[in-house]
């Protein structure tokens, strides 16, 4: 058995020793939010899933994620944080509750995957943002989580967006000439990187000379495929507009912090070491073959202060394959679809635009 996961590279781990290592992990996690939380333990004991023996990962009872906008699911009594979902409305929020040892195993998750495509560097870092999301340092929101979290990347930190979310143009380009030539990184929410600093650098005429830049963005993409703008349109226009050719999007949820999937220079979503998904057929939940378009089932050991560890999401899904892709990389790579029909509009940046 695999002593440390995140001394090895988090995306070295092949089929055959992946899956051994996370059926023993999410055995050992299952009997304890059986044993911790009474809410799972019964809902375990209502699908009868109490005393049963898992050979697979397609075995485990998958909780829907919706169920953290009802009640309050936690492990642990030892909470030092609560991050909160991006729902539009009070009551179609998510309250996720962290002890140190998750937040923990959160951050070394992280780094491990944004060290993949970053190195060990920080750069000098343009948040597309407003500071004020960070107000409250004990209740976050997962919009501010993810700034958060990203920003331990960067150094140096700008604010692209005053408190008003207007764009300041003097700071970013006062960014510009101060890393000229160097290596930078940029982080927004995807919708709110389009409305808010593409379309309005466009407005004012301004093309940034951001070569060497790296962008990473992830959530909203609802909004942005109701105005009929593709993953491809989007690194193109950003492309365009900033000379930022590293563009990297990532999937993830407030619900399962730190294990994120970002995408490769393919343009494919990556499963790393310590998580993974399935596709299950939103009728039966039967789990589907590769190449089949389904919902998305969500695998990771991080959870240990609240039962997050396998969540049945609200997105469409489709995995091309596993262990193959050009990248490299290794374990199963994917596309998400958007969301399954009646399922709310929960992106950061969607849930900005609806307030």
């Amino acid at each position: 058995m695999i002593e440390d996961i995140f001394s090895l590279s988090p995306y070295s781990l092949e089929k055959k020793q992946k899956e051994q290592f996370l059926l023993y992990e999410l055995k050992n996690l299952t009997t304890l939010h059986q044993k911790h939380c009474q809410e799972y333990a019964q809902l375990l004991q209502s699908f009868g899933y109490s005393d049963k023996e898992y050979n697979s990962l397609e075995e485990f009872f998958a909780l829907p994620v919706r169920l953290f906008k009802h009640y309050e699911l936690k492990s642990t009594d030892e909470v030092i944080k609560t991050l909160t979902s991006s729902g539009t409305t009070s009551s179609s929020v998510s309250k996720i509750f962290l002890d140190k040892p998750t937040a923990m195993l959160q951050t070394k998750a992280l780094i491990k995957i944004m060290q993949d495509f970053l190195s060990k560097e920080r750069l000098p870092m343009l948040i597309l943002d407003t500071k004020a999301i960070l107000k409250d340092r004990k209740k976050f929101s997962a919009r501010a989580a993810g700034v958060m979290g990203l920003s331990n990347f960067g150094r140096k930190h700008i604010y692209a967006f005053d408190e008003d979310m207007n764009l300041d143009i003097d700071a970013i380009l006062k960014f510009q000439e101060d890393y000229k030539g160097e290596r930078v990184l940029l982080f927004g929410f995807t919708f709110m990187v389009w409305k808010y600093f593409y379309k309005e650098l466009k407005k004012h005429n301004l093309k940034l000379s951001l070569d060497k830049g790296i962008l990473f963005h992830s959530g909203g993409w609802k909004k942005l495929q109701d105005e009929a703008v593709s993953d491809k349109t989007f690194n193109k226009a950003i492309t365009e507009q900033t000379g930022i050719k590293k563009i990297h999007n990532f999937y993830g949820m407030v619900e399962q912090v730190g294990s994120i999937f970002v995408s490769c220079e393919h343009g494919y979503l990556h499963t790393p070491n310590f998580a993974d998904i399935l596709v299950r057929d939103p009728l039966t939940l039967k789990p589907l073959s590769f190449g089949e378009e389904g919902i998305i089932e969500l695998l990771s050991i991080i959870p240990k202060s609240y039962p997050g560890h396998i969540l049945l999401s609200e997105d469409r899904g489709i995995i091309i394959g596993e262990d193959d892709c050009k990248c490299g990389r290794k374990g199963k790579y994917f596309q998400v679809l958007g969301r399954i029909k009646e399922a709310e509009s929960r992106g950061c940046s969607d849930t900005f635009e609806g307030k």
